[in-house]
């Protein structure tokens, strides 16, 4: 959240007045959810004075280029709709370059230089797969190691002539461990001259990949930092242009309009504004706020642990004892999620044992309500209707759920 927040936070009216279900986001910023909410006034209004305007939409991309040009430090930069876009367009445009004959061809013929190179451990599913946004460019995944290791020899292996792009990917859903650290990752691609895409759509640093080696890096526009929902991709000029030329090919599906564009442009701006410590205090302060509320329920063991990609926050994890407790971690997720309002926690590893609550999308007054909630539904223990091999099994398949039961019953 930025330094400007709502102050009708515990006002439900527009929810209840379209029939949706009243929700407090303490899961992070899921797309699920909607991400995020505008962190200044400048943002909304900025994205609502586009809906009344006509521009030309290049001269709004190049205003976008400048600004990520300042907040990035890249040579160039544009926007699209979402950052899983931005995947498909930095691909593509590592296959095709400038020529727009090449990316008419997309997808169906690529030419054979269209492999791209990716850690197996980095092979992840962020509500798609990493997979699908390579394949939608007309690519090939060329997979590297095994699942839990990755070799230098093994990277090097496939990364040759018919090798388009290699694809990092910056998830706290990769494996964190045997993986080859960027860096190198970088150096190896280069050496055989393979430009570097990295996928950092959730991450705080801006600029650290781009000074470390990387040739296109791509962020949400609409996670933390809270704008509509929009891609950023931010590197060197040629292959940014290239990505932008995309809107003549498979990027005219993907693209974004004058209101996103305006308003990502604002979140930037705030972000370059904002006060990142008077923010991380009050982050600070919800995590122990909980923490003290459950301290003394039983078999629940709760503290503060540091986001998994270096990203400057923490979350409180909460470990469950199910036989102290009374139920495991899966079914205190599922009644959390079933109250009015709706607590929704992180809890896509609560099959191992625990779930994490995130601050960073806290609006005044939730951080109370999710204490009072916590120590409500674990003290009283009502776990009625709720199977623990289907809570388990939510945890797991939710994301293709929900669309699976959208107008199901209609």
């Amino acid at each position: 959240m930025g330094n400007d927040q709502p102050s009708t936070a515990l006002d439900w009216r527009w929810h209840d007045e379209n029939g949706f279900r009243r929700v407090v986001n303490v899961a992070g910023t899921m797309t699920g959810l909607g991400a995020s909410v505008a962190p200044t006034p400048e943002v909304s209004g900025e994205t609502a004075a586009a809906t009344e305007r006509f521009v030309d939409m290049h001269e709004l991309q190049a205003l976008a280029s400048r600004t990520i040009t300042e907040l990035t430090g890249a040579e160039a930069g544009c926007l699209t709709a979402s950052a899983g876009a931005g995947i498909s367009l930095a691909v593509a445009a590592c296959i095709t370059g400038l020529d727009p004959a090449r990316v008419e061809a997309l997808p169906l013929n690529p030419g054979p230089k269209s492999g791209v190179a990716v850690q197996m451990g980095h092979l992840c599913e962020y509500g798609s797969s990493i997979t699908t946004g390579v394949a939608l460019a007309g690519a090939n995944v060329r997979i590297a190691g095994t699942a839990t290791l990755c070799k230098d020899f093994q990277l090097s292996a496939v990364l040759d002539e018919n090798t388009a792009a290699a694809l990092y990917v910056v998830s706290h859903h990769v494996v964190h461990y045997g993986q080859i650290p960027f860096e190198r990752f970088a150096r190896l691609a280069h050496e055989k001259g393979v430009p570097v895409i990295v996928d950092a759509a959730s991450e705080y640093d801006l600029r650290g990949f781009l000074e470390k080696g990387a040739d296109l890096v791509i962020y949400s526009g609409h996670k933390f930092l809270g704008g509509p929902t929009s891609g950023i991709i931010a590197g060197r000029r040629d292959l940014v242009r290239a990505c932008y030329l995309q809107n003549i090919g498979i990027g005219r599906g993907m693209k974004i309009g004058k209101e996103s564009i305006m308003g990502a442009i604002a979140a930037m701006r705030a972000w370059m504004k904002r006060d990142h410590a008077a923010i991380r205090a009050r982050e600070t302060a919800a995590l122990e706020l909980w923490r003290e509320a459950l301290s003394d329920l039983p078999g629940i063991s709760a503290y503060r642990v540091p986001d998994p990609t270096g990203n400057p926050l923490e979350r409180l994890q909460v470990d469950v004892d199910p036989d102290k407790a009374g139920a495991g971690a899966p079914v205190i997720t599922a009644a959390l999620g079933r109250r009015d309002p709706a607590i929704i926690v992180r809890g896509h590893e609560a099959e191992l044992g625990y779930f994490q609550l995130d601050p960073c999308n806290l609006l005044p007054g939730h951080a109370e309500l999710v204490a009072a909630a916590l120590r409500d539904e674990i003290s009283r223990g009502a776990w009625e209707g709720i199977d623990p091999e289907e809570a388990l099994a939510s945890a797991r398949n939710g994301g293709t759920e929900g669309y699976l039961r959208w107008l199901g019953n209609g």
